[in-house]
């Protein structure tokens, strides 16, 4: 009877040791899920944190390369203002200057350069005309003088056609008032007569 007594003790012992570990292993297991859990929602967190992050870095950057495109914009618009205001600074002296050289184109005209009486003053006109033009062109004045040459609406202000068996239709014939340029930029157009061509031939004959 005892020996039934003492298996049926150290089976109620077995089974409170066997209770005893399976809590214990709950427990242990319990914890562990619980540690999982909070080490996710750390990973989670952590997530968020670097998309914030990464999302303020490169808005960051955005704004950054935005702003050295409009400071590289800003430079180069002062550039070629610079650049500008330095190429037509004597625009408004040398649009003063051009009646200068017309009158000494005018006090040329109909005089007789081997008339003795005034040949040196046609050579003096004509001396100072030319030192005048060559100091201009150190500046970017060019004299726009297109005789011979094909009109040009760009350049060329077209002031009649005739006909003419010397120069080719569409052909500046005649230049009343030269033109002149600045650094490529139009100050006066010439004023020109334009060629018909030569006359034409009726063929119903």
């Amino acid at each position: 009877m005892s020996n039934e007594s003492n298996k049926a003790d150290q089976d109620v012992i077995d089974a409170a040791e066997t209770t005893e570990i399976e809590t214990e292993v709950e427990t242990e297991a319990t914890q562990e899920v619980d540690e999982l859990t909070q080490a996710n929602l750390r990973i989670e967190e952590l997530e968020q944190h670097l998309a914030a992050s990464e999302a303020a870095l490169a808005e960051r950057k955005d704004v950054e390369i935005r702003a050295a495109a409009e400071t590289a914009n800003i430079r180069t618009r002062a550039a070629k203002d610079v650049e500008k205001a330095r190429a037509f600074a004597l625009e408004k002296f040398v649009n003063e200057l051009l009646p200068v050289l017309d009158n000494m184109e005018r006090a040329l005209t109909g005089v007789n350069p081997e008339d003795e009486a005034t040949k040196a003053i046609v050579e003096g006109v004509e001396l100072t005309m030319k030192g005048f033009l060559g100091s201009v062109e150190k500046f970017g004045v060019v004299q726009v003088n297109p005789i011979g040459e094909a009109f040009n609406p760009e350049h060329h202000q077209a002031i009649g056609m005739q006909p003419s068996a010397e120069y080719p239709k569409d052909t500046v014939m005649l230049v009343m008032q030269k033109g002149y340029t600045l650094n490529s930029r139009l100050l006066r157009p010439a004023m020109v007569m334009v060629s018909q061509g030569g006359p034409s031939v009726d063929t119903q004959a």
